[in-house]
């Protein structure tokens, strides 16, 4: 099957996670100001906002830690599309709350359930998206994987697009429709994907103690070999993890980029609006050139690239081009040295299909889900480490009291983090695909 074929199979997985960028995106340029708006109404600088923020994402990533795994797992046995329609159908209830009204007791509504409804659907809809693509031949699946991530990079485009020219209640409301439409599309055209199509998975309870096969000891008794448990353990992820040295490699890479994501995350729009001034249209456009970079690298650069340099060069470039990114915007004099720094989002967006595609090809089939929710989760915990330290650390530099005048110290020491990453990224090597293995943790 040609490239172009096996592509076309992912077409209806393209639109849901289009529609659920889309929707998602579109609420982003605003959420900073309903933030500021709810808690400190009238000011650029509020560490109370710094603060909760941080802690929702704290809480987010304790929640997705052990979540991911678990999603992924479930989704080897009952399918992705199954698994799909739970986060897919949470994440429109937040949305509703603020469409409907933004005052304080809304906005602690929306904190609330955005808080609870998010250690299911942060990172779920991406895990399962490119554990679905699992089906595309290992040659041709960090370009897959570009592709299907450049689609969410067009999504964030037009997404941002939308919002910098509706209001903030048109906007949460636009954001709650398109929602409900994603999940409607991929219940009626997603084709269901069960990747154990030998076991009737979808009739047995999640939980169970049944056991399948047999071994001979040495007396030549039976000995039964317990079935692997469907929510994996620790130790089964553990084990997971140790089959491969990429694998274990990969999670460090997964813990430092994550670090340095989420930081970005709970400082850099706080820190440009207490640098810059920056408001919801300034948000939305920088996110808007930086999305539309990524876009088209991704879907036009990622696929000739990838076979001609490989995942691990083009995983090193990107996350070399991520600290360079973080260490100018931490020195930023100007309002416009943020919009410039977007160009390295060219070859930023090559490192996460890359790290993916390595991730696939350590496992078989029937563990895709199990190795992309376990580096999901582990990028999770990475979330809740991150706005602990970085989210006092960018109230402290962005107050008065700071120790020294660099309001942009946080983001610096966020690039650090990036730069181990990109550090551990070069030592990473492949497995040979013949030596893959499934995982028998649970048989030991």
């Amino acid at each position: 099957m040609g490239m172009e074929k096996e592509i076309k199979t992912l077409s209806h997985l393209f639109v849901t996670v289009f529609l659920w960028g889309f929707a998602t995106m579109m609420v982003v340029p605003a959420i900073t100001d309903v933030t500021m708006m709810a808690l400190c109404p009238g000011l650029d600088e509020c560490s109370l906002a710094i603060y909760l923020s941080g802690f929702q994402q704290a809480i987010i990533g304790l929640g997705t830690l052990v979540m991911m795994p678990v999603i992924g797992n479930l989704s080897d046995q009952y399918g992705r599309k199954a698994m799909l329609t739970l986060p897919l159908t949470l994440s429109i209830i937040p949305l509703a709350i603020l469409a409907y009204r933004r005052s304080i007791s809304f906005f602690y509504a929306y904190y609330a359930l955005r808080t609870l409804t998010a250690m299911v659907c942060e990172g779920s809809i991406n895990c399962l998206a490119l554990a679905y693509a699992d089906n595309i031949s290992e040659r041709q699946r960090a370009s897959a994987f570009g592709i299907l991530l450049g689609v969410l990079s067009a999504s964030f485009v037009c997404g941002t697009l939308a919002a910098r020219f509706l209001s903030t209640t048109s906007a949460f409301q636009a954001a709650t429709i398109v929602s409900m439409l994603a999940a409607a599309y991929m219940r009626v055209f997603l084709k269901d994907d069960v990747p154990n199509d030998d076991d009737d998975d979808l009739t047995r309870p999640i939980i169970t103690e049944e056991t399948e096969g047999v071994n001979q000891n040495e007396s030549n008794s039976p000995v039964k070999i317990p079935v692997c448990k469907k929510i994996p353990s620790i130790r089964d992820l553990i084990c997971l993890l140790r089959s491969s040295v990429t694998l274990s490699q990969a999670a460090v890479v997964a813990f430092f980029s994550g670090l340095s994501e989420g930081g970005m995350q709970a400082s850099f729009l706080y820190f440009l609006k207490a640098q810059f001034h920056f408001n919801k249209n300034q948000f939305a456009d920088l996110m808007l050139i930086a999305g539309l970079a990524g876009t088209i690298s991704q879907l036009l650069f990622m696929p000739l690239l990838a076979p001609i340099l490989g995942e691990a060069k083009l995983l090193s470039l990107g996350l070399f081009a991520a600290c360079i990114n973080m260490f100018i915007c931490s020195i930023s004099w100007s309002a416009w040295v943020p919009y410039a720094t977007t160009a390295f989002s060219v070859l930023v967006v090559f490192a996460t299909p890359s790290f993916r595609s390595i991730v696939s090809k350590q496992v078989g089939p029937n563990e895709q889900g199990k190795a992309q929710g376990c580096i999901s989760g582990i990028s999770s915990f990475a979330n809740i480490v991150s706005p602990l330290i970085f989210s006092p650390l960018t109230a402290l530099f962005l107050s008065k009291g700071a120790p020294f005048n660099f309001p942009g110290f946080s983001i610096m020491c966020i690039g650090l983090a990036s730069m181990v990453a990109f550090i551990q990224s070069l030592m990473m090597s492949h497995t040979p695909a013949s030596s893959k293995s499934q995982n028998q943790c649970c048989l030991a």
